[in-house]
């Protein structure tokens, strides 16, 4: 007999060999209908693996992260299932579950597929899922495996069992399709109720552009058609508020081949909302205590091999900036923090100095493949809200506890209201990754980990997600459609100082190294501006909005009045315009509506002459009259109570 325990802490006995499913059938036949695949002492196992000694197991329904990762992760199968059926002689690369369902790569040969050969892809999904295949888990010695996939003439397969071991290799088998995969799986493909095919797209053979290009086919799957059309509805959405389209129609910005591929072009409505974002940080960081500093947008690239990111990422840079002088190389410069641990290291620094914040909104340059480029997401030269704070070990956590502060202060404002912290460790079963001691890696994760308890975040722990030189807190917030994004980052950093032998004179006198905080609440402002466009569909927050106002005459003969409001407004920092065009007034307000602006001021004989305004409020309606002072005291108190004192 073993003992199993179960997340509630309860302990069952069951005969060495039970399987998740079997657990669940004891618990109630409900649960086992609805069981995915199973949390065996931390690990995920198929729902029908024996377990031969005492765990802790947890059920995973489609509740559950892990329950929908091991659905997607099937249907990834039954994907290539159809595919081979349909089109003979495909090979296959990987197919993993994603965020949102799955993809597979594969290599049609000479066949081209597109989104018209959809349908019948689905249709043969859900014959073979109707058959209630089970997904046999098969243990292969290393030899078989490379036997079978020759015979299949797969050579991506072969590929990727040539990097294992002996002794650790799985096959499963489900129909008529058997995979090279470590798991795990749904029982069986009764539990595949809905498909939907999403996308076709090219894919580099394990990323490198010199290798073949595959067929990458995504999709997602679901145990209910409901949930199916729920979603479908939710994408119909998301191509609204997908900010390429909106920052296209609201003239924020814009991309030009012959500047190049990932480099956006801020146009001045854009310009304006990127400026306002940065006075709103660096206005609550100067509170905070935070001193602008400004470095150049190249490095010696000597710099950046005291740094370790040379050795990390020089060979996907963009290739080194070569002067007249021979052996002398410079880099676009790929992060700020190397330049900010220079000016650390101007002048001597005593235990008294300490905190030392330095804050700059840096360009940095990065050379993503062309294929991984999107919008404002995904770019190859972006700006961050970068800040780097040097401490005393004894002063990590209250500055760390601030910086939590100051992000929340910023998702608070933009109304990012749901989200977790994730807290990203080291793996360490892989050591190898990461730069510095053990002991500087288990103080700064206990640090943070202290800091978020003290906070009352929602927090996740994920391991191997640190960064190569230290651990840390990135928020991940869920936008208006509910997607998950990550934004606003904190990083402890005890290797920097190291590398760069940064000092301080202690209390006794002595030479001692400061800790580095590395954050940025926006992450990088393309990025942000890109979430925020999408989180509010392009109907920014009044104080953000590029124009909170447009004055619209009822005929040119109050084109003067109108402008008059405007002058009048600009007194009380409204910013706004005058739709002076010769239109219907109905005209004006639906084209208004259009460009999302907050508020439109109605002018015409009856206003002029009682010095008011007609005011309409966007996605609202008419708010009356009022005069022009009591509109600006409305728009300010709207504004104020949205940017709470900091």
């Amino acid at each position: 007999m073993i003992k199993i325990t179960l997340p509630d802490g309860s302990v069952r006995e069951y005969q060495a060999g039970v399987t998740g499913l079997e657990i669940a059938k004891s618990i109630s036949e409900g649960l086992a209908r609805n069981v995915l695949s199973a949390k065996v002492n931390g690990e995920v196992w198929d729902a029908t693996r024996p377990i031969e000694t005492d765990a802790t197991v947890q059920l995973l329904t489609w509740n559950d992260t892990e329950g929908k990762s091991t659905l997607w992760h099937s249907s990834a199968h039954l994907l290539a299932e159809a595919v081979e059926a349909l089109y003979p002689g495909a090979k296959f690369g990987i197919g993993p579950a994603i965020e949102n369902g799955f993809y597979y790569d594969i290599d049609l040969g000479d066949r081209v597929l597109s989104s018209e050969d959809f349908k019948k892809i689905e249709d043969k999904m859900l014959e073979i899922a109707r058959k209630n295949n089970v997904y046999k888990r098969q243990e292969i010695s290393k030899k078989d495996a490379i036997a079978y996939f020759k015979e299949k003439n797969d050579e991506y397969k072969l590929e990727l069992i040539e990097g294992l071991e002996d002794g650790n290799i799985t096959f499963y088998h489900s129909g008529n399709f058997t995979d090279l995969c470590r798991g795990p799986h749904i029982p069986d493909t009764s539990f595949i109720k809905a498909v939907k095919l999403l996308n076709v797209a090219g894919a580099y053979w394990r990323g490198d552009e010199k290798r073949k290009q595959l067929t990458r086919i995504y999709g997602i799957s679901f145990p209910k058609q409901k949930e199916l059309d729920e979603y479908l509805k939710l994408l119909e959405e998301a191509k609204k508020r997908d900010h390429r389209k909106l920052g296209k129609e609201l003239e924020l910005f814009t991309f030009s081949e012959k500047v190049g591929m990932g480099l956006p072009l801020w146009l001045p409505k854009g310009a304006a909302l990127r400026e306002r974002l940065t006075q709103f940080l660096q206005k609550a960081q100067i509170k905070a205590g935070y001193e602008p500093v400004i470095t150049p947008h190249i490095g010696h690239k000597q710099l950046y091999i005291t740094s370790g990111h040379y050795e990390k990422y020089g060979a996907d840079s963009f290739q080194p900036i070569k002067t007249p002088q021979e052996g002398e190389e410079f880099f676009l410069k790929p992060m700020n923090c190397p330049h900010h641990c220079e000016i650390y290291k101007s002048r001597p620094r005593s235990y008294k100095d300490l905190p030392v914040r330095f804050a700059e909104f840096g360009t940095v340059y990065r050379y993503e493949q062309s294929g991984e480029l999107h919008g404002l997401t995904r770019v190859r030269g972006f700006t961050q809200d970068d800040a780097h704070l040097f401490c005393r070990p004894d002063q990590v956590k209250e500055e760390f506890c601030k910086v939590i502060d100051l992000v929340l202060y910023v998702f608070k404002a933009l109304d990012f209201n749901d989200f977790t912290a994730q807290i990203s460790l080291r793996d360490p079963e892989n050591k190898t990754k990461y730069i510095g001691s053990e002991e500087n890696w288990t103080k700064a994760e206990q640090a943070i980990i202290e800091a978020a308890a003290e906070k009352g975040l929602k927090t996740v722990v994920e391991t191997g997600e640190a960064a190569f030189y230290g651990p840390k807190l990135d928020f991940m917030v869920k936008d208006a459609l509910g997607r998950k994004w990550q934004l606003g980052t904190i990083q402890v950093d005890y290797n920097l100082p190291e590398r760069f032998e940064l000092e301080y004179t202690g209390s006794d006198n002595q030479k001692h190294r400061p800790v580095m905080i590395h954050r940025a609440p926006f992450g990088s402002l393309e990025r942000f501006v890109a979430v925020l466009i999408e989180h509010c569909g392009g109907n920014f927050p009044l104080w953000l909005s590029p124009e909170q106002v447009s004055i619209l005459p009822i005929s040119d003969k109050f084109n003067n009045y109108a402008q008059n409001v405007l002058n009048l407004l600009k007194n009380y920092d409204i910013r706004g315009l005058v739709d002076d065009r010769s239109e219907k007034i109905g005209k004006k307000i639906r084209d208004t509506e259009v460009k999302k602006i907050p508020y439109m001021l109605i002018v015409g004989e009856k206003e002029q002459e009682n010095n008011t305004v007609s005011v309409r409020k966007h996605g609202e309606g008419d708010l009356g009259s009022m005069s022009i002072e009591a509109f600006s005291e409305l728009v300010n108190k709207e504004i104020n109570s949205r940017l709470a004192q900091f």
